[in-house]
């Protein structure tokens, strides 16, 4: 089963590196090698690198916010242990249980500047025609909000989790010796708790990195090209363009990034996985 597994991998993958030495089109009855031309104008073009930027900016700022708002609320259910928490934990699954484009629509809705719930708010406070992913300025942040609302309850649950196995006798013996609870934070939960977050950090990394579904339904890369992610830009070149030859570096030049980036937050994990195991001993 590996096997098959692994070749059925390797085989697209190796498929898409073909392709984009070729002039791959729908429009083509057939196709022919034309050496790295589509690399050299894909790395050439100003565009790609943008899109480059906007993809690691959209990955590190709604994971950055999810990790940092999932760990708090995680801690704070966790020391609660009452039965509202046990509510909450149950709530905040919902998002969960939405699709993004869904989530992003009822978003579009609520941010309404003539009528959505969340301009109103703000009319309270003076502010009134707030742009939000109307303008190149605030598209970003527009984008990442609905982001963090669907998938903040993804990081909640692997921390409370992580939270709930920690072993309990090197805090009762930290109590004993009058450990406060920022000592307790600092040298037991957070070097403990590091490969859960870790974990947490890896999936919602990853998948903000090859995130579409939300700047599609919200902007479609737009306003002019703010959110023009790699994702949506292969969306674009072999689809709409149809130029499939030329929309695989894009997949590519991603697969490269997420798998740099992956490789060096499991060699973390695993690191801090041993000094935990040093810790619970």
């Amino acid at each position: 089963p590996s096997l098959i597994i692994t070749i059925g991998i390797m085989v697209p993958f190796v498929m898409a590196i073909w392709y984009s030495l070729t002039n791959f089109s729908f429009k083509l009855p057939a196709h022919k090698f034309i050496g790295l031309t589509n690399w050299v104008n894909v790395l050439s073009s100003g565009s790609t690198w943008k899109a480059i930027w906007v993809t690691l900016l959209y990955g590190v700022a709604s994971t950055a916010v999810e990790m940092a708002l999932g760990m708090g609320v995680a801690m704070l259910l966790n020391s609660l242990n009452n039965r509202f928490s046990k509510i909450m934990r149950v709530v905040l699954i919902f998002p969960l249980m939405v699709a993004p484009v869904t989530a992003t629509i009822v978003w579009q809705l609520m941010l309404n500047s003539s009528a959505g719930i969340v301009e109103k708010l703000l009319n309270v406070f003076n502010v009134y025609n707030f742009p939000w992913a109307s303008s190149p300025k605030t598209a970003m942040m527009t984008v990442v909000l609905i982001d963090v609302w669907v998938n903040t309850a993804f990081v909640i649950l692997l921390v409370l989790a992580g939270l709930q196995s920690l072993p309990k006798s090197p805090f009762e013996s930290a109590k004993i010796d009058g450990g406060s609870n920022w000592f307790n934070f600092r040298n037991l939960t957070l070097p403990m708790l590091r490969p859960s977050l870790y974990i947490a950090l890896l999936f919602r990394l990853m998948a903000a990195l090859q995130e579409y579904a939300v700047i599609y339904a919200l902007t479609k890369g737009g306003p002019g090209d703010a959110l023009m992610s790699l994702s949506l830009t292969a969306y674009q070149q072999g689809f709409k363009f149809q130029k499939f030859g030329a929309a695989l570096p894009y997949i590519l030049i991603l697969w490269l990034i997420i798998n740099v980036v992956a490789k060096e937050i499991v060699k973390r994990q695993r690191a801090a996985q041993k000094q935990a195991a040093g810790l619970d001993e």
